[in-house]
């Protein structure tokens, strides 16, 4: 598994890093994200949305023009590649732990945010040590 030091978190809240997360999704997809796309995919206004491209833009994480498609600037994209990559570790966790899927992506939702960075090493540790010794696995499987 990819270890890397996350970037600063700064001023960014979890709305700043949803936005970021969903526009990275977006990009890989289609190569580009829009404001309406953002909208819908996050529950929230066009107008909500546009504001948050608009602050993005303006800390050097997206380049937005007004009425197009936007992109992630290079610092915008090693965030939101922090962001995703926080998200499959915890993902990956639950997983190997067993949970079911509505239940990792409730979960996965509601701590990601708030994970220091200290803490998601020891969970990266943890995915790999599950993944390399699948008898430990087991074990704790059969004891749920």
């Amino acid at each position: 598994m990819k270890r890397a030091t996350p970037p600063p978190k700064q001023d960014r809240s979890e709305s700043t890093e949803d936005h970021l997360e969903r526009i990275h999704e977006l990009v890989e997809l289609k190569g580009y994200a829009r404001v309406s796309d953002i909208a819908s995919a996050l529950g929230l206004s066009r107008s909500a949305v546009s504001n948050m491209v608009r602050r993005l833009a303006a800390r050097g994480y997206v380049n937005y023009e007004r009425y197009r498609g936007f992109t992630l600037t290079p610092a915008g994209a090693q965030v939101a590649a922090h962001i995703k990559a926080r998200h499959e570790t915890l993902t990956r966790l639950l997983q190997l732990l067993g949970l079911d899927e509505e239940t990792i992506q409730h979960e996965v939702e509601g701590i990601e945010h708030h994970l220091r960075p200290k803490t998601l090493e020891v969970f990266e540790r943890l995915v790999e040590f599950l993944e390399k010794h699948p008898a430990q696995l087991k074990a704790f499987r059969s004891q749920q």
